[in-house]
């Protein structure tokens, strides 16, 4: 690992004939996935949520939620089916961290268990002396890549971003209105391709945060630095990964669901 191998020299045996082997073993092209998950620094450890029943069961009651907002929104609805499904597609993820600082969801995690060098050796091994893969057993669904190994879990790292946002949020005591205008501005847009509504949608967003600056202005005396600060919110939503809170919150109650289409039947549905 390059974090911490700076300045360390690896003179055991049984450490030279392990990376010996893995060398064997492994096959020729970039090995980022062995690297990170053998990594002994923490950030790229994974890690599994510590109760998952109750912070799924929590994050999904945000989720729809968010949904419902987001329906009674009059001028999203007045936007055509297709605008509607690439706002929500786009931006749900963003919308229900949001959600969850609102309703202020804690969770915990834990590291995953996974296996040593010398295990991922072995089973390399293994899994290559095999001519041919064999067939599932009847009744037993086939796992895709990364299933049973832990791989999709999200790191350490990416928790902890999305926990250091949470605490950004609860710091400054955001108001109901100031999370209304907030989730406005991350729905409304205009730079998502495949847009045809692009302008109405644009002046949408202003008026979100024109909305938002507005409110702060009048609610505190330092209105400027206080739109600066939840401004720097908006920033740091940008960075939040979709694809790390579905596998967080949603794989382990539904599997390895699409969430497109998930979101297109509760769009769909009255909530």
């Amino acid at each position: 690992c390059r974090c911490c191998a700076n300045g360390r020299r690896h003179s055991s045996i049984l450490y030279n004939i392990l990376r010996s082997e893995e060398r064997t073993a492994s096959p020729p092209g970039p090995r980022r996935g062995l690297a990170s998950r053998s990594c002994p620094c923490g950030s790229r450890r994974r890690v599994a949520l510590r109760s998952p029943q109750v912070a799924c069961k929590a994050a999904s009651a945000v989720l729809v939620k968010t949904l419902r907002f987001v329906q009674n929104v009059p001028c999203f609805q007045e936007l055509p089916l297709e605008e509607q499904l690439l706002l929500v597609r786009s931006c749900w993820a963003p919308l229900l961290v949001l959600g969850l600082a609102q309703d202020r969801v804690h969770f915990e995690t834990v590291e995953s268990a996974e296996p040593s060098m010398l295990q991922r050796i072995l089973t390399t091994r293994r899994q290559g002396e095999q001519s041919q893969p064999r067939s599932p057993a009847p009744g037993r669904q086939h796992q895709g890549p990364g299933d049973g190994d832990g791989s999709h879990l999200p790191s350490a790292a990416e928790i902890q971003a999305i926990k250091g946002f949470l605490a950004k949020c609860w710091s400054l005591d955001i108001s109901t209105k100031e999370y209304a205008y907030l989730k406005g501005t991350v729905l409304f847009n205009p730079d998502l391709p495949g847009l045809q509504c692009t302008q109405y949608i644009e002046g949408l967003q202003k008026e979100a945060q024109q909305a938002l600056n507005e409110h702060v202005r009048l609610i505190h005396r330092d209105g400027e630095a206080r739109f600066a600060k939840l401004s720097v919110v908006l920033s740091l939503l940008r960075s939040i990964n979709a694809n790390v809170i579905a596998e967080l919150f949603f794989r382990p109650i539904i599997g390895s669901v699409n969430m497109d289409d998930m979101l297109l039947e509760m769009l769909c549905a009255k909530l």
